[in-house]
């Protein structure tokens, strides 16, 4: 385990504990001697993180320290970079501009080492088949489900027959081929799944749909679940 890795672990044990954690705890859980896990605590105190304690009495992380990219181990590097060209290849254009400038955000304030690693990742995505072009802008969609705002919807079904929709959206799920905005129904009373490309037209009502996002996202999933 290289030093950067073992003081991300470090950083993520002192996370899990609201009260003081001895260094004897902290030095098992990581591997090492005691020495070292007081040179690591310094470090991290050094970097920025505001690690209250001493020996013999413990240690405690306060919250607000935010974690840099530097500390980032080499696999965590790779799924950023492997999802990061994922979202370009398959969201829509404005999912794909935020994952490149989140990329090179990350980029610009990592170790030289790393930021090699990060431009020479040979993680690639593969070609898909092309998806459908939307008629409404994805940004739309997703607005109203960030806010948790109802949505008007026309919406097309397989068969080309047109029908007015009022939907609480809580998730957009994206596939290789199709993108599928996912809410309960008031037409239907019932949870519906409709593709992004047969949505004509959507606007985003000023009235929140009565329920969390999260609520109906369980409920979903909870259906979704085999029985037993």
């Amino acid at each position: 385990m290289s030093r950067s890795e073992r003081l991300f672990d470090l950083l993520q044990i002192l996370r899990r504990h609201r009260r003081p954690v001895s260094g004897k705890v902290l030095a098992n859980d990581l591997g090492v001697s005691i020495r070292t896990l007081y040179r690591d605590i310094a470090t991290l105190q050094a970097q920025g993180a505001t690690i209250e304690g001493e020996p013999g009495v413990g240690y405690v992380l306060k919250p607000g320290f935010l974690l840099p990219p530097l500390m980032f181990p080499p696999e965590e590097i790779e799924a950023l970079v492997l999802g990061s060209r994922w979202v370009a290849s398959r969201a829509d254009d404005r999912l794909r501009d935020a994952a490149q400038s989140a990329l090179a955000r990350i980029a610009a304030v990592l170790p030289p080492e790393l930021r090699d690693a990060l431009d020479a990742s040979s993680l690639l995505i593969g070609p898909g088949a092309p998806i459908p072009a939307d008629t409404v802008d994805p940004a739309l969609l997703r607005k109203a489900i960030r806010i948790e705002r109802k949505l008007s919807l026309s919406y097309r079904d397989g068969a080309g027959q047109t029908s007015e929709r009022i939907v609480w959206p809580f998730a957009l799920a994206f596939f290789d081929e199709v993108r599928v905005l996912v809410g309960w129904c008031e037409l239907r009373q019932d949870f519906r799944a409709f593709r992004t490309d047969r949505v004509a037209r959507a606007d985003v009502l000023d009235a929140r749909y009565p329920r969390r996002r999260q609520v109906l996202l369980k409920e979903w999933r909870d259906l979704r679940k085999p029985s037993r």
